[in-house]
């Protein structure tokens, strides 16, 4: 049984945790904060966090204001991004009252590199979580963030007009669906392999070969209704968002992030075949959600090249011999 939706029952008949009021909606939260980087980057690690305030446009469109604890997160863009991811945590009584209201730790994705293509990276890649909500139950709700950020420079803040988005903690989405995040080592051959599909065939739609279920990178485990599930989030190194900074595994004998590769492992023909037909029975609605990122690119030249690499992706599932040439046919065997 899939639980799944707001009102979702474990088999007790006991209610499981709804989606929070951050997540509940698709508009836009106008968010704006301050902090110095080079402080983040230099004097924050897993245990240590520095003290800031986020305020947020209300429904009544006025400013509130909550105290937040940040650090930095993730080591490649750590090392190599001008803005650090964030990792944040709110205590349970400043978000009362507030959007934040059962929150108590986000992930905060920012834009990586100081350049022209910034924000259109960061929507392309809150793009793929959206496309991610319809192939399955079992995701991280997202926020998509208008940031004012301030960064500061001593006695200076200079300002910076982002896109940006936040994560729900994936604590929060096992207990959405009645489940427990798992933390160990798993081989995918063991996990659910309904998901397990769902999900490399997810992963080669938009090109993203930097992750690995098995060893959790860019992707963490649930335990539902006794099956392992596989949960996966950290998009920016794929082909639909194209990043300049992106680095091809070149084990792969790929030379190109948007060159996909299916790294998924052998199942019954019957679970290709379902998950094939469900993603070609939701081709309309996946385009659909495509194009209403239109008017959020700043470069329409870049909507259309993600709308074309989606496109490319049906061609394949479309036509029986690049299907068995580009999917079922590189599937691993261990």
């Amino acid at each position: 049984m899939v639980l799944s939706g707001l009102n979702a029952q474990d088999t007790t008949g006991k209610k499981l945790e709804k989606v929070t009021k951050l997540f509940r909606d698709d508009q836009t939260l106008s968010v704006k904060m301050s902090y110095s980087i080079k402080n983040v980057k230099r004097n924050t690690n897993d245990s240590t966090f520095i003290d800031t305030k986020l305020s947020y446009l209300d429904e009544e469109g006025q400013w509130k204001k909550i105290p937040v604890a940040i650090r930095a997160r993730g080591n490649f863009r750590r090392n190599k991004c001008f803005y650090t991811p964030i990792k944040m945590e709110i205590k349970k009584s400043d978000a009362k009252k507030t959007i934040f209201k059962g929150n108590k730790k986000l992930k905060l994705v920012l834009p990586c590199l100081k350049e022209r293509g910034k924000n259109d990276d960061v929507i392309q890649e809150y793009l793929a979580y959206k496309l991610y909500e319809i192939i399955s139950p079992y995701h991280f709700k997202t926020k998509l963030l208008d940031l004012d950020f301030g960064e500061i420079r001593g006695r200076k803040t200079r300002s910076h007009q982002l896109k940006a988005f936040l994560i729900e903690d994936d604590k929060r989405v096992a207990n959405r669906n009645g489940g427990k995040v798992v933390e160990s080592f798993i081989h995918p051959l063991a996990m659910d392999p309904l998901t397990s599909v769902q999900n490399s065939f997810f992963q080669f739609m938009i090109g993203n070969t930097d992750y690995s279920v098995a060893y959790q990178h860019n992707g963490k485990l649930l335990y539902v209704n006794s099956m392992i599930i596989p949960l996966p989030y950290d998009f920016d190194m794929s082909g639909l968002v194209d990043a300049s900074y992106a680095v091809v595994n070149e084990q792969l004998n790929i030379s190109s992030v948007r060159q996909r590769k299916y790294r998924g492992f052998k199942r019954d023909q019957k679970i290709f075949h379902k998950v094939r037909n469900q993603f070609l029975n939701n081709k309309t609605q996946i385009l659909n959600i495509v194009d209403g990122f239109e008017d959020n690119f700043d470069d329409r030249r870049e909507f259309s090249k993600t709308r074309d690499y989606i496109l490319n992706f049906f061609d394949i599932l479309e036509n029986d011999a690049q299907y068995k040439s580009y999917i079922a046919n590189q599937a691993r065997g261990k």
